[in-house]
């Protein structure tokens, strides 16, 4: 494995968090968002990632992928509110079913895991720095 992989690994693990990140800020940003009917109504949306390993310039390289973006299936939320502009003809409104606190627990954890692939960059250009430093004196 060359020193170099490390920062195919740590990249494809930052771009893969930042998609985590984007789809957590569309889901909390949409949480409260009405709807007239089920069909209309926003959904939470989730990455699903996969380990990814391809040869690349005669040399293996892993890291993450993102398979895709789904969306969840948990039930929606609904209220019975007949003087809503946009309750429906049976007088509900229908909101997401986005969990807030599970999508703050969700952004720091991505948030966390993205500074952890910055430091596994930032540590391994230092190593590779004094490795060549070894050889000048």
């Amino acid at each position: 494995m060359s020193l170099f992989n490390i920062f195919d690994i740590a990249g494809s693990g930052m771009s893969a968090q930042m998609v985590r990140l984007n789809t957590t800020a569309s889901n909390i940003s949409n949480a409260d968002t009405v709807s007239s009917s089920v069909d209309q109504t926003y959904r939470a949306r989730h990455p699903v990632f996969a380990t990814a390993m391809n040869e690349q310039m005669g040399r293996q390289a892993a890291g993450v992928e993102v398979k895709g973006i789904v969306e969840s299936n948990a039930p929606l939320r609904q209220q019975y509110s007949p003087d809503h502009p946009m309750a429906d003809e049976r007088g509900y409104v229908y909101f997401p079913n986005v969990n807030v606190v599970e999508e703050m627990a969700n952004m720091m954890s991505a948030s966390r895991s993205y500074e952890t692939n910055v430091q596994i960059i930032n540590t391994s250009k230092q190593l590779m720095m004094k490795t060549l430093r070894l050889g000048s004196t």
